[in-house]
């Protein structure tokens, strides 16, 4: 196998799949890119057995068909070394691939193209396209409410649905839960879920460029494909039932409290400095007209910031996590808030005055 390209043609795509390469492998060919040069065009693919990543390269001159498997974060690394615009070629002889660029020259072991796995996918049950900015939306509104590492697998994730009507991100770990809907329907008698692994959210949401331009999404049984110009991302689901997102949902809340979003999050991120680090902790104390925050600390350190807000209940104290409402405050898109409880015990629904595209529940905590 041989190919010349340029240093910029391959630098995005090679990285993008190193990216879905896992550092600690169980098997030697998974620290591996599997490159296959033929029928005019290169391709590049990484996997860890549970996502896998395939890019299509343009501006590459192949001179010598063939495929092999080369070590994924060397070969990103020493492309990234190289000087810009550098013309590149690879050749694999045996079982080494030679790397040269002007006076430069770097041999890597390379693996059978034999040996390399590939995640089975299979037709979709069902497709749908959206624009890359719409995908981008349901994963950035939802991604940070993901659990990490939870011992409840399926909350390591998010839940996609697909309805005739509607379709639909949701995550939790437990603690909050965020929920992100976009009026695309597909062509399904009953709603369709999936859980979408962490890791398969994530290198999705590198994957996306910006802008108006199509993404397919085919959802089978087992995996999520997931199309993009010359980039497929393909991802196993996670096997596992989903909570009943629906019943988290505050449907009856007495109290409402609607501020500036910029002003409230720089309030919550003044008085977080002097939160418990530990459980991050403070307390909101909602009275006509304004709301006041208080946060301290094992070192008996206190902060408290007063904001104006539009509030006609009665007085009332509720305590949050504030990394939590940080996070809410940070994805909403929108100039003004609207926090909804019931009373003090009770979750906070969270919503963006004007859009109701998301919606954040997170639970109150005890001070």
């Amino acid at each position: 196998m041989k190919f010349t390209t340029n240093r910029e043609a391959l630098l995005r795509p090679l990285q993008l799949v190193t990216g879905v390469v896992e550092r600690r492998q169980t098997l030697p060919v998974l620290a591996n890119l599997l490159v296959v040069a033929k029928d005019g065009a290169l391709s590049l693919t990484g996997t860890d057995l549970e996502v896998e990543l395939i890019a299509v390269a343009s501006g590459v001159t192949i001179e010598q068909p063939g495929e092999a498997t080369i070590p994924a974060r060397k070969l990103a690394d020493i492309w990234r070394s190289l000087p810009e615009s550098a013309e590149v070629s690879v050749t694999v002889e045996g079982d080494r691939a030679i790397v040269r660029s002007g006076r430069s020259r770097f041999t890597l072991a390379t693996l059978p193209a034999s040996e390399f796995p590939s995640v089975e996918s299979g037709p979709g049950d069902v497709e749908i396209s959206l624009t890359a900015n719409d995908l981008h939306r349901l994963l950035d509104q939802v991604s940070f409410s993901m659990a990490q590492q939870d011992v409840r697998y399926f909350l390591n994730g998010m839940l996609l649905e697909i309805t005739s009507q509607h379709i639909r991100s949701v995550a939790t770990d437990g603690h909050r839960l965020a929920m992100c809907t976009l009026p695309h329907g597909a062509p399904v008698d009953d709603r369709l879920q999936a859980i979408v692994p962490r890791k398969g959210v994530l290198e999705l949401g590198r994957l996306l460029g910006d802008g108006e331009e199509n993404v397919n999404l085919f959802m089978g049984s087992n995996h999520l494909r997931a199309t993009s110009g010359p980039f497929t991302l393909t991802t196993k689901l996670v096997d596992g039932k989903f909570p009943d997102y629906e019943k988290v949902v505050p449907r009856e809340t007495a109290r409402t409290i609607s501020g500036d979003r910029d002003l409230l999050k720089q309030a919550f991120n003044r008085a977080s400095i002097l939160s418990n680090e530990k459980y991050r902790g403070i307390r909101l104390i909602l009275d006509k007209d304004q709301l006041t925050i208080q946060a301290n600390n094992p070192e008996q350190e206190e902060a408290e910031e007063v904001v104006a807000v539009e509030y006609a209940g009665e007085r009332m104290e509720i305590g949050f996590n504030v990394s939590y409402l940080q996070d809410v405050l940070a994805v909403l898109e929108v100039d003004e808030v609207r926090v909804s409880v019931a009373d003090a015990n009770s979750s906070a629904l969270i919503e963006g005055v004007g859009n109701d595209e998301a919606l954040y529940v997170v639970m109150p905590m005890r001070l």
